[in-house]
């Protein structure tokens, strides 16, 4: 595939005051859909540079998020280099700022004021509980906000929380906040307005736990942890072969309950056990379920299991380690330049399509474009 090709945010100019993960996570997609994304650090730049070290020297977190933007290395703080800032924004589409709440208030460039001056400016706010609220001015990181969301409490073994083992709020509000911003392109190209958008990592996460919310809230039940099993639906985890190695299937309706029970438990009988022939039976009694499949998986290993698991048309999985994914026949990848040249495959994003650039643009050094831009943009 040529990187050639048009893109659908070409000629779309993003002036982005952020750091860590969420609001990165968000301009790096806009980036990687053509859009300029002017990326301003802190002199010392953005501190995910150095969350570890571990990209060939780089940072596995900001070789990540920051492909293909410019970084210009600012004290905003400082009256010149907020007049350069300014004159930035002057020309942007889009501004984007995850700095403490209030912040860009105090120095002149909140959205508020950028949108009164220039209406057609779609202005992205992000934070970790919202511009409003008790929670407001709380400091927010990715594992603090999976636990006030309750995400922990359904998240672990039956003997203890545990945290999501990738940012998953972070990501959340990231692509909350890119998909707000596509919304608002296409607002603004039929009424030439723009938009204000807040986003938090509270906000996206609460979103994804609707499902024990509403569970809890009006079915008055609170999922338990369960480690590698569904909360709601039996089976569905994960059970040892004779082997050691475990195998993952799902019964989605009751004609798999049944094709497991002849194809793979040669047990045909129990698919009308009263204990076991409806999903909430299944659920209720998972002690003594879990006991006939396991007298089962454990007598043959994990290559019998998956085979007749295939036969039977139902949905399996391997537990793989990260070397797993790595060797993994279906894992996509693209190659993306480090600051210092050097260069290492990132995994290529999910969606794909005819035409598609197949290869990232590159990463850069802080501050690697600040002079060019102060030509660019003389305040």
């Amino acid at each position: 595939m040529s990187g050639s090709a048009p893109k659908a945010l070409d000629g779309i100019l993003v002036v982005a005051i952020e750091q860590a993960v969420a609001a990165p996570y968000c301009t790096s997609r806009l980036a990687d859909a053509g859009a300029r994304v002017i990326k301003i650090e802190r002199p010392e730049g953005d501190f995910a540079r150095n969350y570890d070290h571990l990209a060939k020297g780089q940072s596995t977190y900001f070789v990540w998020l920051n492909r293909g933007k410019e970084s210009a290395a600012l004290d905003i703080k400082n009256v010149d280099d907020l007049a350069f800032l300014k004159s930035m924004i002057a020309k942007a589409d889009i501004v984007i700022q995850n700095l403490a709440p209030g912040a860009t208030d105090r120095l002149g460039i909140g959205s508020k004021t950028l949108r009164a001056e220039r209406p057609e400016l779609i202005c992205v706010d992000i934070s970790g509980y919202g511009e409003n609220g008790p929670y407001r001015d709380m400091k927010a990181y990715d594992l603090l906000v999976q636990a006030e969301t309750g995400l922990c409490s359904i998240t672990g073994t039956p003997d203890s929380p545990g945290r999501v083992g990738v940012s998953v709020c972070d990501i959340a509000c990231g692509m909350y906040a890119y998909q707000a911003i596509l919304e608002a392109l296409i607002q603004r190209g039929r009424t030439g307005e723009g938009r204000t958008i807040e986003v938090s990592l509270f906000g996206g996460m609460a979103d994804w736990m609707t499902v024990p919310y509403l569970q809890h809230a009006y079915g008055g039940v609170t999922p338990a942890r369960v480690g590698l099993n569904h909360p709601t639906i039996a089976p569905y985890g994960a059970y040892p072969c004779s082997d050691g190695i475990p195998v993952l299937f799902s019964i989605q309706n009751e004609r798999e309950w049944q094709r497991l029970c002849e194809l793979v438990l040669f047990r045909p009988e129990l698919a009308q056990d009263e204990r076991f022939n409806s999903n909430d039976a299944r659920v209720a009694n998972r002690v003594p379920m879990n006991a006939e499949i396991g007298a089962v998986f454990t007598a043959a290993p994990a290559a019998e299991i998956a085979r007749r698991l295939t036969d039977a048309a139902i949905a399996y999985g391997m537990l793989n380690d990260m070397a797993g994914l790595a060797a993994h026949p279906q894992l996509r990848r693209r190659p993306v330049t480090l600051p210092d040249g050097e260069s290492l495959d990132l995994i290529a994003p999910p969606a794909a399509w005819q035409g598609q650039d197949d290869h990232f643009a590159a990463v850069p050094s802080i501050g690697q474009h600040t002079m060019a831009l102060r030509q660019e943009f003389k305040a």
